[in-house]
C-alpha cells in the first residue's frame, strides 16, 4: 500500500457558502466602522468574531487530496474521517433485511466531511430518505435521521452498504453516487454538512482491523477486508 502527499483545498460544497459569508461579514462590519466612530471597540469585537467564524467555516470545508494505492482489491478503506463508535453485528432492515456487520464512524464538526468510496465496484442503489436530526452519535440516528443509502457490489459480487446520516447540526447530505455508476478508490461518494455519521453494513465474515474509539481518516485508514 502506498500514500501520496496530501494537498489542502476548499471543497466545492463550501465555496458558495464561504463567498456568501464573506459578503455578509463586509455588509455587517463596514457600516459599524463608518457609523460608530466613537465605539471602535464594538467594531473590534465584531471584526474578531467575524474573522473567527470565517476561519472556522473555511476550515470545515477543507478538502485534502488523499490518494491511496492498495494491492488487495478486497480491502475496505474508511469512507470518512472520525471516531469508530460501532463495530457489531446488527439487523439491517432497509435493504438487506438480514444481519450484517455494522461499522460506524462519527464525524465531529472538526473532521473533514467529504466522504469517499470504501471499495471499487458498481453502485446498485443510491437513495435519500427524509427523517429527523437527532444527535448522530445516538444508535437510533441510523434508522430515524435523514440519511442516504448507497449499495455497492464488488467485482466478486459481494454487496456492501454505506449510509450517510445527518446529525443535530447537519441539514444537508450530498450524495454523488448514482445507480449504475462505477465506484472508484480516491473518488468522493458525497459530502455531509456540519457534523454527522457514516455507517457501513458488511458481510458478517468481514475481517475488521479497527476497534471502537479508534480515530480513522477517510480514504486512508484500512477498515477491514472482505473475504
Amino acid at each position: 500500500m502506498g500514500k501520496k502527499k496530501r494537498n489542502l483545498r476548499i471543497h466545492r460544497e463550501g465555496r458558495g457558502i464561504i463567498l456568501g459569508l464573506t459578503f455578509l461579514i463586509f455588509a455587517i462590519n463596514v457600516p459599524i466602522y463608518l457609523f460608530m466612530e466613537e465605539s471602535r471597540w464594538v467594531f473590534a469585537i465584531t471584526l474578531l468574531l467575524s474573522a473567527a467564524l470565517l476561519v472556522f467555516v473555511t476550515y470545515f470545508f477543507r478538502n485534502p487530496t488523499r490518494i491511496i494505492e492498495v494491492e488487495d482489491p478486497n480491502f475496505l478503506i474508511a469512507p470518512a474521517d472520525g471516531r469508530i463508535v460501532v463495530v457489531e453485528p446488527t439487523m439491517e432492515n432497509e435493504y438487506f433485511h438480514e444481519k450484517r456487520l455494522q461499522v460506524s464512524i462519527f464525524m465531529s464538526p472538526f473532521n473533514v466531511h467529504a466522504n469517499w468510496y470504501p471499495i471499487e465496484g458498481t453502485v446498485l442503489v443510491s437513495e435519500h430518505q427524509k427523517g429527523s436530526h437527532k444527535g448522530a452519535w445516538l444508535p437510533k440516528s441510523s434508522t430515524e435521521n435523514e440519511r442516504s443509502l448507497v449499495v455497492i457490489e464488488t467485482p466478486n459480487k459481494v454487496q456492501i452498504a454505506v449510509r450517510q446520516i445527518a446529525g443535530a447540526m447537519a441539514r444537508r447530505i450530498v450524495t454523488y453516487a448514482k445507480a449504475g455508476k462505477q465506484s472508484h478508490r480516491n473518488e468522493h461518494l458525497g459530502f455531509i454538512k456540519f457534523g454527522s455519521r457514516v455507517d457501513m453494513y458488511l458481510p458478517l465474515d468481514t475481517d475488521i482491523f479497527v476497534v471502537v474509539g479508534e480515530h480513522v481518516k477517510g480514504n486512508e485508514t484500512i477498515i477491514g477486508r472482505i473475504n
